[in-house]
């Protein structure tokens, strides 16, 4: 029995804590609410941003496109690490990358990270 049917069961039953169900609000929003799988990927999306090390390679790259040398300058970390949080965010598509000769410089995927980096900063700020 899923969650949803087994609410339903306890409000006919009067089990349930609900003194009453809104039932167009409830219609409405299951409407619009996204499938289990696309709530997975987001709460996936959003980890990404839970580790301080990959939020500052976001930020460094949101400044400039960048190879692995200069994000490991900046942050004062080795290559390694930054490799391997820069894998981490290529296989969440939050940054790309290209080639020039042996140098792979890395950017933002698109303006989509940028502005989600740029609000949360400014909802921290306020």
């Amino acid at each position: 029995m899923t969650e949803k049917e087994q609410i339903e069961r306890e409000v006919q039953e009067g089990l349930c804590e609900f003194m009453h169900v809104h039932e167009e609000i409830v219609e409405k929003v299951e409407k619009v609410m996204p499938d289990e799988q696309q709530l997975l990927d987001l709460s996936e999306f959003f980890k990404v941003f839970g580790d301080s090390t990959r939020i500052k390679i976001l930020y460094v790259l949101s400044q400039s496109e960048m190879c692995v040398c200069d994000i490991a300058s900046i942050l004062q970390m080795g290559q390694s690490a930054i490799s391997h949080q820069l894998r981490v965010l290529k296989q969440m598509r939050l940054v790309k990358f290209r080639r020039d000769g042996k140098t792979v410089f890395y950017s933002l995927s698109d303006t989509h990270i940028q502005t989600i980096l740029a609000q949360g900063m400014e909802h921290i700020c306020e």
